[in-house]
């Protein structure tokens, strides 16, 4: 195909910042949907499934989406891991095309070092290009920036672009009472980096540490001081653009830049590390600052005059959190890398976002009022789309004062009482039940295997044919996920399998009757094992699990506390508190009537139960994201041989797997002693 372009020239318009006024801009760059936060995305898609992610959108005890990366676990059982990053500068293509693809590329490796990579040539690019082909200056546009980024950019990095897709027609055109209109779309490059990840362990994440020890924040500076604002979020609210947009003026700067920022991982200097893109430096430490619930006191002093050209430029770059005692050495590693660092101030104990100019304090508002106005974008929108009751009891959060996640175990996670059992080389059949659409059964299954058993992939239709009986198996889990794609009611219509089909009937009957077998319900399989409460002794009181009050599917990760009842799986553990993997549209307890709770509760059949932050039982969105009752999450029949519960302790059995875990777990969560105490049960 021969394409014919010709050029056409946007000389873009003057936009300054002499006349705007700093808080007015702090609120407007803030809000705006590039910068704000993204909770009413996050929480509604399901990231904790196959018991692999490692880091997931949400940072820190207070779960903050700042995240720079996601990183997975390549295995159950290893640290090695892959990543993968994101980078889009869309709005430069309207003033300098081949700048908006380096740049996209610039900010996609920016994100994926925040984690260890052993070279920068593991990265591999995904490059999905937007263009309205044929229309004016557009196809001119292409082939720079397809040139800019092939041929010059990604050789110079070592770089490889092995896969993408495009969309050529970004141009729609209408009449509208006899007039001709058209909207064309700018020509857009969205970069999806993977790369290998050497240690799992070693991913940093932009959450200030509020340590003892004194820490220094250093800007990196990618840009050199050019402070060019063109397409930026502080022009955009000010409905302008600018004409001179940041670029990656040099390659072996961003490739010296990496190799750092990845020696500095290896030695474990970082305590943390965000990167500076949308909405400049201000929207990097107040991100940092809202993750770890602390307060900045910066002082540009040392950077260009313009103190907005300093604050809200997206020229490359990051800030990074580091010991006093290692500043000197980290600011010299970078001018090694002839890369200019500046060291810009601390953390602070009054919970402010303070920013001075040679001592001279030009900005201060509470991190607080800032998350506040960060948060309001997001929370506007779910407002419209969701319970609004229950979204402004989580909006309403962020001003009150809250001690974030936090663990306390009555037992030992490292201690495996598992072991014994697991040397006399016995190991129990485990049926990892599962039907269509399920998607929870490999981490079940990866979690048993680890307390030792030999667990079976038995899928429903299994059963049916005979090919699988449940007469030769100790236990059963009803794994979670979508049975029956995302249809509302699927676990009830999971159990109506069993409960319209007099075999089955009678074999998860007899299973459930044997006295040496246990059961567990987790999510999807928890609504499908609480339908079957008949077939269950003991289970006459239990609840059913409906839509959650939020009317939206809730992906969290919760604080819940295991209480005193006679769950097999759950014995040692009463008392302790930790976060779980929650991860469901449909579980709110309803009970047939008042005294069944009540009769619930007294005979000790609550198992599990939703917390607030403070210890107190959750009764409000978000810390009970689904609106049950007395924060109940989970139950047990009266012998405690059968345990349903909402939440996927499968899925962070490993600490590694866990959004945010106490400094002192080991290799395995305390979630993992559930699984070793089934284990114990069947000897």
């Amino acid at each position: 195909m021969h394409r014919s372009a010709e050029k056409l020239e946007l000389a873009g318009d003057d936009f300054g910042t002499q006349y705007l006024n700093i808080n007015e801009a702090v609120v407007r760059v803030l809000q705006h949907p590039a910068v704000a936060s993204k909770s009413f995305l996050i929480t509604i898609g399901d990231r904790s499934v196959t018991g692999m992610v490692a880091r997931d959108q949400m940072v820190g005890p207070w779960q903050v989406p700042v995240a720079d990366c996601a990183v997975t676990t390549v295995t159950f059982d290893s640290y090695a891991g892959e990543a993968m990053a994101m980078g889009e500068r869309t709005p430069l293509a309207l003033i300098n095309a081949p700048a908006s693809g380096r740049m996209a590329i610039g900010e996609a490796i920016t994100n994926i070092c925040s984690t260890r990579i052993a070279d920068i040539k593991d990265i591999k690019l995904s490059a999905n290009w937007m263009c309205a082909a044929g229309s004016a200056g557009e196809d001119e546009k292409l082939y720079r920036t397809v040139e800019a980024v092939g041929m010059d950019l990604c050789p110079k990095l070592g770089i490889t672009v092995p896969v993408g897709k495009d969309s050529m027609s970004m141009r729609t055109a209408w009449q509208d009472q006899g007039e001709d209109k058209s909207v064309t779309a700018p020509l857009s490059l969205v970069i999806t980096g993977f790369s290998p990840v050497t240690d799992v362990r070693k991913t940093v994440t932009p959450q200030l540490q509020d340590i003892a020890d004194e820490t220094q924040l250093i800007l990196i500076d990618l840009g050199a001081g050019s402070n060019r604002l063109g397409g930026s979020i502080l022009a955009q609210v000010y409905s302008k653009m600018g004409s001179v947009a940041p670029d990656v003026d040099d390659a072996d700067s961003l490739k010296a830049f990496f190799n750092t920022i990845q020696a500095l991982l290896e030695e474990e200097k970082l305590l943390a590390y965000h990167d500076r893109s949308d909405g400049g430096l201000f929207t990097t430490l107040t991100e940092m600052a809202f993750a770890g619930h602390t307060g900045v006191s910066v002082d540009i002093g040392a950077l260009d005059n313009d103190d907005l050209a300093v604050l809200f430029n997206e020229e490359l770059g990051a800030v990074v959190q580091v010991h006093s005692d290692h500043a000197a050495e980290v600011l010299e590693q970078f001018t090694q890398a002839n890369i200019q660092a500046y060291a810009l101030g601390t953390v602070n104990k009054a919970d402010s976002i303070d920013i001075s100019r040679d001592g001279d304090l030009l900005f201060s508002k509470t991190r607080a009022d800032l998350q506040e106005h960060w948060s309001r974008t997001s929370y506007q929108i779910a407002s419209r789309r969701d319970n609004a009751d229950c979204v402004k009891e989580e909006f309403d959060r962020i001003a009150n004062s809250d001690a974030g996640l936090s663990a306390k175990l009555s037992y030992d996670p490292a201690e495996d009482i598992s072991a014994p059992y697991i040397q006399k080389g016995a190991k129990p059949k485990m049926a990892i039940l599962r039907e269509q659409g399920v998607n929870s059964h490999l981490e079940m299954a990866a979690a048993f295997d680890r307390a030792g058993f030999s667990a079976v992939d038995v899928h429903m239709s299994d059963l049916l044919a005979e090919r699988q009986s449940l007469q030769d198996f100790s236990g059963l889990v009803a794994c979670g996920g979508f049975s029956y794609g995302d249809v509302l009611g699927a676990g009830e219509g999971w159990a109506k399998t069993v409960l319209f089909n007099s075999q089955l009937r009678d074999q998860f009957e007899q299973f459930f009757h044997r006295p040496e077998t246990f059961s567990l319900g987790v999510c999807n399989g928890c609504q499908m094992l609480s339908n079957l409460k008949t077939l269950i002794p003991g289970a006459e009181l239990w609840p059913r699990f409906v839509r959650n009050l939020s009317e939206q599917f809730e992906a969290r990760f919760s604080l819940v506390r295991v209480e005193e009842s006679p769950s097999i799986l759950m014995q040692g553990m009463a008392g302790s508190y930790m976060p779980i993997a929650v991860s469901h549209g449909e579980g709110r307890a309803e009970f047939a009537n008042p005294e069944s709770l009540t009769s619930l509760q007294q005979s000790n059949q609550i198992a599990m139960r939703y917390l607030e932050n403070n210890l107190s039982v959750a009764s409000k969105y978000p810390a009970n994201p689904n609106g049950s009752p007395d924060g109940i999450t989970g139950v047990t029949s009266t012998d405690g041989r059968a345990t349903l519960m909402m939440p996927h302790p499968e899925r962070v059995f490993r600490t590694v797997l866990n959004s945010w875990h106490p400094e002192d777990w080991g290799e395995d969560s305390g979630w993992m002693r559930l699984f070793r105490n089934a284990r114990v049960f069947v000897d």
